[in-house]
């Protein structure tokens, strides 16, 4: 789903047409009527009513859809007021984000973009060579004697993405929140400036959720993104072209038993194979991989924690249901949306009313029910502002489902190094074995010659090397999986935990504002019951 796509369906209002907006801007109202506060040129369902029971505390806007908050910039965050004005109906944290407050920051803004040429760009083609760069200002909470208290530094997307590749290696098993999507085509595509909106929106939201997280928002490597002036300390990660390219370079070693070719080097295994610098490994995980499917041979090691697979399919469940439930929150803000235009509507017929009856009046009953639809009207134009309000709130309280959504990227990432991490240690594990069983091959044959074949006892040796290097591979391959199992316990008691406070708060706040606009609402009309009450004594006296 697209920051900028609407609804499916949704159509935003149309302009009035010319006539009918100069009937509107000739139209006389009594004083205190809230109605004659609108400007002459502006339309009485946006501009702010000014009345003795109702102050909203901004201009309103018309309310985005769903999915356009869902991306949009943190309303509360870096002290930023909403763009939505709407009464403080209720004042816990509207969303996730708002509520998860990061543990070293108290301000992380993304800014002025600009464009830039590559230092040693030398293109004909128009454009070619040129980036765009940001503008990061981060605040400490309690910063060092010896740092400035605010610190701007100008990054570019690819530093982005150098970020989210040292994460991902340094802190395999953690639900580190995925980064926002080069999308080349989209930036064909889109205007230029809403383009840029949107990529500087979800780089500032992708580096709260960094910050916010316990571990990664102390992490050196965040530190360093946001903090160190100049160019990018982070070298930035070798690209899967040359990686692949070594891996083949290395390839023929392997395959032809060249010393140091034929065994992991224990730093290595650390790190998931399919970075493309060991084929000889991706092939040898993959036969493994395959093996453990589908060969019926129980692996020598495999996943024994029980509660972890029950959490892994609770997970799953969860997912899906925070997937229906998403759908159904749009469901909910579109029908809002929907009820808030179609009574602003019936405002703007009922004052086309009152203007024909007064000017058409004859009767004293004809000026007592333009008096009457002017009630009506006001009282319409009143209840579309609280409902599309309460649309604004609706919306930001049930981003929480979103964003919970989108957290689930993570954590089968972080599921995904764990089976990844078990896997290298079977692979491990099968390969010692076959040597084991192929030294004690050749001792055997060695031992039947009298003193022994020395081309056989020489290749004995480089067996028994490659096996100690593979041992140590694998001890460091079985501390990488167990690391990585500590990490998803401890981020699945972080989840759960956070869970229950975030979708309390979310239920919390969007009762508390139903409860709330629906009682303003119902007073609207309430009003408009008592001025019009002499009808219901009329018919009684009849």
């Amino acid at each position: 789903m697209m920051g900028s796509e609407m609804p499916e369906g949704f159509q935003p209002p149309l302009p009035e047409s010319e006539t009918a907006r100069e009937e509107m801007e000739t139209l006389a109202l009594a004083d205190d009527d809230p109605l004659s506060t609108v400007p002459a040129n502006a339309d009485p369902l946006l501009s702010p009513l000014v009345s003795s029971s109702y102050s909203p505390s901004s201009a309103f806007l018309d309310p985005p859809s769903y999915a356009d908050v869902v991306f949009a910039p943190f309303d509360s965050q870096n002290g930023a007021a909403s763009s939505v004005g709407s009464p403080a109906l209720s004042r816990e944290p509207s969303s996730r984000s708002e509520r998860r407050s990061p543990a070293e920051y108290s301000k992380i803004a993304v800014s002025d973009p600009q464009k830039e040429q590559e230092p040693t760009a030398n293109s004909l083609v128009p454009g070619a060579g040129s980036f765009v760069t940001y503008l990061i200002t981060s605040r400490l909470l309690d910063p060092p004697v010896s740092e400035p208290i605010e610190i701007s530094v100008r990054r570019r997307f690819r530093d982005v993405v150098t970020l989210a590749d040292r994460l991902a290696e340094a802190y395999r098993g953690f639900f580190i929140p995925p980064r926002p999507d080069k999308n080349v085509v989209e930036s064909q595509v889109m205007q230029k400036q809403e383009f840029l909106e949107q990529r500087r929106s979800a780089l500032e939201k992708y580096l709260w959720r960094l910050a916010s997280h316990p571990v990664i928002g102390r992490s050196d490597e965040l530190i360093a993104f946001l903090r160190v002036q100049g160019r990018m300390p982070l070298s930035p990660s070798t690209d899967v072209a040359s990686r692949m390219l070594d891996g083949a370079v290395r390839l023929p070693k392997q395959l032809f038993g060249e010393p140091g070719g034929s065994f992991v080097a224990p730093q290595e295994v650390v790190q998931p194979a399919k970075g493309g610098r060991d084929l000889l490994r991706i092939f040898k995980e993959l036969r493994q991989s395959v093996t453990n499917d589908w060969a019926g041979v129980k692996p020598l090691v495999v996943e024994e924690d029980k509660e972890f697979l029950e959490r892994k399919e609770k997970v799953q469940d969860l997912e899906q249901q925070l997937s229906a439930a998403s759908q159904q929150a749009e469901a909910l803000v579109k029908a809002q949306q929907d009820i808030g235009e179609t009574m602003g509507e019936l405002g703007l017929a009922f004052i086309k009313l009152t203007k024909f009856e007064t000017e058409e009046a004859i009767y004293d009953s004809q000026r007592i029910r333009a008096a009457d639809a002017k009630c009506v009207a006001t009282a319409a134009v009143k209840a579309s502002r609280l409902y599309r309000e309460l649309n604004a709130q609706t919306v930001k309280h049930l981003d929480t489902l979103h964003e919970y959504l989108g957290l689930m990227l993570a954590v089968h990432g972080a599921f995904s190094d764990r089976t990844s991490a078990l896997l290298t240690v079977q692979t491990l594990m099968s390969d010692l074995t076959s040597l084991h069983a192929r030294t004690e091959k050749l001792e055997a044959a060695s031992s039947k010659i009298f003193g022994g074949d020395r081309a056989r006892i020489r290749k004995v040796e480089e067996l028994k090397e490659t096996i100690r290097v593979n041992e140590d591979a694998k001890s460091c391959a079985l501390r990488e999986y167990e690391r990585i199992k500590e990490n998803n316990k401890i981020e699945l008691e972080r989840l759960d935990k956070e869970m229950h406070e975030d979708f309390l708060g979310m239920l919390k706040g969007f009762v508390i504002n139903q409860v709330g606009y629906s009682e303003k609402i119902s007073s609207v009309w309430e009003k408009v019951a008592d001025e019009t009450s002499r009808y219901a004594r009329d018919n009684m006296s009849h």
